[in-house]
């Protein structure tokens, strides 16, 4: 039989690079890997979501969880395969201009906060998690977003949203205190300049988010592998085959850090024992069992925030594994 020949687009995290350099391919498929990046551009160029949910430009694409969700809910042709390849808690990613006075989220009330989008799975976790954990009403928050949204749609009445021109820099707005503060996948750029005027929330953003695993159980999702449905309706053992490379490359990846030097981080080694000590054997499971509860707090977090019309079971995100 000949093998099937596919395009996947992804981020070159440490657990992809088994794909990259080749060292596990997928059982019966011809895989062309491209890095194609989503905030950063990478070899392929950038926009991977929008590429994917708007055009369908590849066969397999590593998606934004809210994206998915809403394509999903509206009957777009893609479907997902239990494959997590990104994860995020949202404390670490929320920042401020420390010249603002915001010392603890309820300071947020008000205040204009920056958005990468909306819909932006990081940004329906945070504006979730502030409700949740920490009793702030994220309809009191003025939102300031980035960019245009992956799958369009209607902020409901009361949400209060501005998208910024587009020759303004969202990172630079924060730092010159047009906005209060920002929540988003990757750090401000004046983060990694040590400016004085950048800071995180909290100031042990890494215990809030140690006791948020306790409380909630899981790591959140962020991002997951989607089939365009065409495919799997030809070829529906690919999701199997697929899935299964996916099982090797994390395990090779776990393998790197066997290696105390393989990471440039001097204490690499130390964080991954440190890690599997809080979160167990896997931190990055899987499968639809172990992301049950993950991935129903999310939708209902998309619902709160009028994303979604319903919360789905969550059996109808995914091609059904067995087959």
């Amino acid at each position: 039989m000949a093998r099937l020949s596919l395009t996947m687009a992804l981020s070159h995290y440490d657990r992809h690079v088994p794909f990259f350099d080749g060292t596990v391919t997928p059982e019966g498929i011809d895989l062309t890997v491209l890095e194609v990046g989503e905030a950063v551009p990478l070899r392929h160029g950038g926009d991977r979501h929008g590429r994917m949910l708007q055009t369908g430009e590849f066969d397999v694409c590593e998606v934004s969880l809210s994206s998915y969700l809403m394509a999903r809910s509206r009957g777009m042709p893609f479907t997902a395969i239990p494959v997590y390849p990104r994860r995020l808690f949202s404390q670490s990613q929320m920042w401020v201009n420390t010249e603002a006075g915001i010392r603890n989220p309820k300071d947020l009330v008000g205040r204009r906060v920056g958005l990468n989008s909306f819909q932006t799975t990081l940004s329906v976790l945070a504006r979730g998690d502030l409700q949740k954990e920490y009793g702030v009403p994220w309809r009191d928050i003025h939102w300031v977003v980035a960019r245009e949204e992956t799958v369009a749609f209607s902020a409901g009445a009361g949400v209060k949203m501005d998208v910024i021109p587009g020759h303004k820099n969202i990172s630079d707005m924060l730092h010159d205190g047009e906005i209060d503060a920002l929540m988003m996948p990757h750090p401000p750029r004046h983060a990694h300049h040590g400016s004085p005027r950048i800071g995180r929330l909290f100031a042990d953003a890494k215990g809030e988010e140690v006791s948020y695993f306790r409380r909630n159980g899981f790591y959140p999702i962020m991002h997951l592998m989607v089939f365009k449905d065409e495919v799997l309706r030809r070829n529906p053992w690919a999701a199997r085959s697929l899935m299964d490379a996916f099982d090797k490359a994390k395990e090779r990846c776990d393998r790197y850090y066997f290696d105390p030097n393989w990471s440039q981080l001097a204490w690499g080694r130390h964080l991954f024992e440190e890690e599997r000590l809080l979160f167990g054997e896997d931190p990055w499971p899987f499968g639809i069992d172990p992301n049950r509860k993950n991935l129903e707090q999310f939708m209902n977090y998309s619902v709160e925030q009028g994303l979604l019309p319903r919360r789905m079971a969550v059996e109808e995100l995914h091609h059904s594994p067995s087959t």
